[in-house]
């Protein structure tokens, strides 16, 4: 599902809400209207970019830099991480400045960018994540068949995201600048939509379609895997002799852990999106109904954020689970100089003759 149709669908919600409540307000030399609470929510939205640069960022530099950990699960982590800082980066800051500022900042061509890059990114995120369960079920269920190359790998990759890019066209040719009308005052304001205003027939079809291409379908394809990874999993573990075959044991947990590494993230996701689906679909089924209540506001901003959360927590979840991981992620993160590294080395062939 697109944040940005959300937010869109919310503009004139939340333009009544600010009026009902009479929250202050101050105006710029532009002459913008700041809202003063938009302020706190705007700085929400800047730890999660700041936290989730950081994140993303150190682990690619982990995944691909570090040869140890070049593996099938972690290159499809590093594609995951692109998308997630091609999230953070651009549409995070969109959508804090809708609670600064009542009107559409980026013109018509970022409003049709914006969603475009919205949308790649949430399908970049789940798809990717359907990926890495099918790749856990080949090694789990299946290890004896043929390893895939790296090669492999970044095709899959590749394809992945031409799917997402090619599922968020249609995004980018039907959002459009709409103007609402307030029924409160009779004011006007621009915002961006993601599909013509006219009747209720689009929201719903934009609505029902994201929830299931972007949310259930992967979802219960992964829940698929999962199923066979589990019964292939008890049955490892019933098959192996109580006394001896340390090698075996120690390979079924390898397993073990792996896919449940897999399973957080699609947790995370199933959990950090599923707010952002139902204030959507709720919204696009009351088309004609406005809900200007605060609970409604809160839930929505709420939603929102959490979405956005869901593109900075995945390496840190990493690095609570995965003691390698978290090793060669805190030397990516402390970035030593080349200087304190030859003297580290130095020392240490120092000591190695002496001995």
């Amino acid at each position: 599902m697109s944040l940005d149709a959300s937010a869109a669908l919310s503009a004139e919600d939340q333009h009544l809400l600010f009026v009902n409540v009479t929250l202050e307000s101050i105006a710029t030399q532009n002459g913008y209207n700041i809202w003063l609470p938009g302020v706190g929510i705007a700085a929400v939205y800047g730890l999660i970019i700041t936290v989730g640069l950081v994140g993303n960022v150190t682990l690619m530099k982990t995944c691909l830099l570090v040869k140890s950990m070049r593996t099938v699960p972690n290159l499809f982590l590093s594609s995951l991480a692109l998308g997630d800082l091609l999230l953070l980066v651009t549409c995070a800051p969109v959508d804090a400045s809708r609670y600064l500022v009542d009107e559409w900042l980026f013109g018509r061509v970022g409003c049709k960018l914006i969603p475009f890059i919205q949308l790649t990114s949430v399908g970049v995120s789940v798809f990717t994540l359907t990926a890495l369960s099918a790749d856990r079920y080949k090694a789990i269920v299946k290890p004896l068949d043929l390893q895939t190359s790296t090669v492999g790998i970044c095709v899959r990759a590749a394809a992945i995201w031409l799917l997402s890019v090619s599922l968020a066209i249609p995004e980018a040719v039907f959002s459009d600048l709409h103007t609402y009308t307030t029924s409160h005052t009779n004011e006007t304001f621009v915002t961006c939509g993601p599909y013509p205003q006219a009747g209720d027939l689009h929201p719903k079809i934009h609505s029902t379609a994201s929830f299931i291409i972007f949310y259930v379908g992967p979802l219960l394809i992964i829940s698929v895997y999962y199923v066979f990874i589990a019964r292939s999993l008890m049955r490892s573990s019933k098959d192996l002799p109580e006394e001896g075959h340390q090698h075996l044991k120690k390979q079924v947990s390898s397993r073990k852990r792996l896919a449940k590494t897999v399973l957080v993230f699609v947790g995370l996701f199933a959990v950090c999106w599923l707010p952002s689906h139902i204030i959507y679909l709720y919204r696009s089924y009351h088309y004609n109904q406005v809900d200007t209540s605060l609970g409604h506001f809160i839930g929505s901003v709420s939603a929102r954020i959490l979405a956005f959360t869901n593109s900075c927590v995945n390496p840190f979840a990493l690095y609570l689970m995965s003691k390698s991981f978290s090793k060669h992620f805190n030397r990516q993160l402390l970035c030593c100089h080349p200087e304190q590294r030859l003297r580290s080395q130095s020392s240490r062939s120092t000591n190695i003759t002496s001995v």
